[in-house]
């Protein structure tokens, strides 16, 4: 009982990074047609930025370095330091009055981001009872619920006013209360995008909390094992020398094109949704800034309740039917909004039940479950790493393509909806196919069953 409060309390911690994760997200996405009247940029520049922000290339560029450090110095080594960074880039995104400063601090987030992915769900993983692995997982994602909800709530009370659409939010006049002491006064951009300068300062606060909690964990005690066997062995202390084999064995060839083909197509859609949702809304679905979070925010409720459920399922029932169930949500949902199009009131509000609803089963938390499951602990964290930069790395030349079949206006939505839900078709297959029965056993005894003694 003491072992699983323990597991509980480093599961709470290092859910924060998911919380950032998330959060740095949708607070892009929150305030992205702020900050594209603010400068005055395009589609083109608004792909960028997600091209390279923490849902994508940042966080692909950030978890191969982070796998690769977390395998070789220990997990404990990312939670000293890491936050730091997150901080970093926040802060420059807070301070941005050109693109350049803007993109540089989501790069800078997406990087923070990604390093600390591959070594909390690693850690998570290997902190936690048998019995409550894929719990502590699914408590893991709350927070990725938790932090979107949060941030598009304060998003929604302090959003501007939208003209020709809806008013402004409740705390907008804070807003331009504490913008006046910056010397942003009157109406306009400058003005507005302040609202979103806010929702990321509560982000660097989190972040500030985050580091102070994490920097107390202890060192997982697998990595200690692993390392000291490598040791007594006469192995070598390479980290790249261990991974090396990630390409030559079989087993770890099949693993990595099962968890990438599943990640990958469902992170596609994801990305988009997690980025551009609020903009799609407010563009092709022809809502205002508030409202547009309003619905987010229904929706990420519905998520973290979802969530809560799989927690508390996830180890007691076949994962593989859990899984298509979870992913069939998400493919009624595209169905529906193809069949009664964007611009349908009750169509959007049933279409964000079905996302939420898949969101909480997602393809995201399976994948954080048999990933740290399915590799042994040398290379646990750098594998995921490796996989989480191809899926981040590929979403992020997705997200250049996407604004160009998407339009400036969404004339171009129908046509991304058939990607996506193709995308997720293929997801539903792969993923059903080919789920792992790990359910209930140690990790050793699964790196036992696929790698032998």
């Amino acid at each position: 009982m003491e072992k699983e409060k323990s597991s509980l309390k480093s599961t709470i911690a290092v859910s924060l990074t998911n919380y950032l994760d998330a959060g740095a997200i949708v607070a892009g996405a929150s305030g992205l047609t702020l900050w594209k009247n603010y400068l005055g940029l395009t589609e083109g520049h608004l792909g960028w930025l997600n091209a390279i922000s923490a849902n994508c290339l940042g966080a692909a560029i950030g978890a191969i370095i982070g796998g690769f450090l977390a395998d070789r110095y220990g997990r404990k080594a990312i939670y000293t330091y890491n936050m730091l960074v997150y901080m970093t880039g926040v802060a420059l995104i807070m301070c941005s009055v050109n693109f350049g400063m803007l993109l540089m601090g989501f790069l800078i987030t997406g990087i923070s981001v990604g390093v600390g992915v591959p070594a909390s769900w690693t850690y998570i993983s290997e902190s936690s009872e048998t019995s409550n692995r894929g719990r502590n997982i699914g408590i893991s994602q709350m927070a990725w619920g938790i932090g979107p909800t949060i941030i598009l709530i304060l998003g929604t009370l302090l959003a501007p006013p939208t003209s020709g659409a809806g008013s402004e939010g409740m705390l907008f006049g804070a807003v331009q209360s504490l913008a006046s002491l910056f010397g942003v006064s009157g109406e306009g951009a400058s003005l507005n995008v302040f609202s979103s300068r806010i929702v990321f300062a509560s982000l660097f606060i989190v972040a500030f909390i985050a580091w102070l909690l994490q920097r107390r964990l202890e060192e997982s005690k697998e990595w200690q094992n692993m390392r000291t066997s490598t040791q007594a062995t006469g192995g070598s202390r390479s980290t790249f020398s261990s991974f090396g084999s990630l390409f030559t064995n079989h087993m770890n060839v099949r693993t990595i094109l099962f968890l990438a083909g599943m990640y990958l197509t469902w992170n596609l859609v994801s990305s988009v949704m997690g980025f551009f949702q609020q903009h799609i809304y407010e563009t092709a679905g022809g809502l205002s800034n508030e409202y547009a979070n309003m619905l987010s925010v229904g929706q990420w409720i519905i998520i973290i309740a979802t969530t809560f459920v799989f927690s508390l399922i996830v180890d007691k029932v076949n994962q593989r039917w859990l899984y298509f169930v979870g992913v069939s949500f998400a493919v009624l949902a595209w169905l529906l909004i193809l069949t009664v199009g964007i611009n349908s009131i009750t169509g959007l509000i049933i279409f964000t039940l079905l996302w939420g609803l898949q969101g909480g089963i997602s393809v995201q938390s399976f994948y954080a479950l048999w990933a740290s499951e399915l590799f042994p602990a040398k290379y646990r964290a750098a594998a995921q790493g490796v996989m989480f930069f191809i899926v981040r790395g590929l979403s992020a030349a997705w997200s250049l393509g996407f604004v160009y079949i998407y339009g400036e206006h969404g004339e171009g939505f129908n046509r991304a909806a058939y990607i996506m839900l193709t995308l997720l078709l293929i997801s539903l297959i792969i993923g059903t196919a080919g789920a792992p029965d790990t359910r209930g056993k140690s990790l050793d005894q699964i790196t036992r069953e696929r790698y032998g003694e």
